[in-house]
């Protein structure tokens, strides 16, 4: 069963420690196009969330959010260094005794406030039992955005399966029509061999040319038989397990240099009508083909 390149998946996870939150949007592409967001603390572990949606995605432009924060975790994200404010306050307050200032709220504040007094100290590393349940998480995200391509692909797969069966029954239209194409052709071409004649014989160069030209416009069936072979391997390979947009594009060339071929050797004005129509039918298949994986 064919697979859409557009997806998408959005979870929200909370284990009472961390609330994590992942979003996976996927559009079509001739190639594994990814752009992934992770916080810092999962840099390491990056090459492997790409490993992950290379395999289960396999193709597309595919953008990738994980957001990560610690909600229980009463821990102190930041220390001060005492003896430097120290220093900072002596400091300040020497300088407001010098001209006679006494706020001792605002020494303390602009010592507080000095570079280097307030000192960062984040948890950044995930332990491993952490990383197992962001894997796992991860994962079902990525699964859901998958079956979202898969809900996509049953409507694709329905859209080109009817385009292929409106080539096919305009094909049988053109069958139905060949006879008396042929017919025609046949008249004409008796027609034509008549005025070759002469009071002293005929123009056997001439009669040559015009049987060979039309010889070789009249003969349409090994393409209407090439035609179906085509359209019965492009359905066989839209119901077949793995998705293969890129083997039901070639197909689909095939199907469109058959329906080219039909079109000029046939030379007839009603079985030109349903070669457009095969056309247009061609075009949409090509167009939605741009979006199966």
């Amino acid at each position: 069963m064919i697979k859409s390149m557009t997806g998408f998946g959005q979870a929200v996870y909370d284990n009472g420690i961390a609330q994590l939150s992942i979003e996976v949007k996927s559009l079509n592409s001739k190639f594994f196009d990814l752009t992934l967001r992770v916080p810092k603390a999962f840099a390491d572990r990056e090459l492997e969330l790409r490993n992950i949606v290379s395999e289960k995605l396999e193709r597309g432009k595919v953008s990738v959010t994980l957001e990560y924060v610690r909600t229980g975790d009463e821990e102190i994200r930041q220390s001060y260094n005492s003896a430097l404010f120290k220093s900072y306050f002596r400091e300040l307050k020497y300088l407001a005794d010098e001209v006679g200032v006494s706020a001792m709220d605002t020494i303390f504040s602009l010592a507080l406030a000095s570079p280097d007094v307030i000192q960062a100290r984040l948890k950044d590393e995930v332990s491993e039992e952490e990383w197992e349940w962001v894997r796992k998480s991860f994962l079902e995200v990525i699964a859901k955005c998958d079956s979202f391509r898969v809900q996509e692909g049953k409507s694709l797969h329905d859209m080109l399966a009817g385009c292929c069966a409106k080539i096919r029954e305009n094909l049988k239209q053109i069958e139905a029509l060949d006879p008396e194409r042929v017919a025609r052709i046949r008249e004409r071409l008796k027609t034509n061999a008549s005025s070759f004649l002469v009071d002293n014989g005929f123009d056997a160069n001439r009669l040559e040319q015009e049987i060979l030209y039309y010889i070789e416009k009249l003969d349409i069936n090994e393409e209407k038989v090439r035609l179906k072979t085509h359209l019965d391997y492009f359905i066989e390979t839209l119901d077949a397990p793995q998705s293969s947009g890129k083997k039901l594009a070639f197909i689909s060339q095939e199907i469109g240099r058959e329906i080219n071929t039909i079109g000029s050797k046939a030379n007839d004005a009603a079985i030109q009508k349903h070669v457009v129509v095969m056309k247009e039918e061609l075009e949409k298949i090509k167009e939605q083909l741009n979006n199966v994986l």
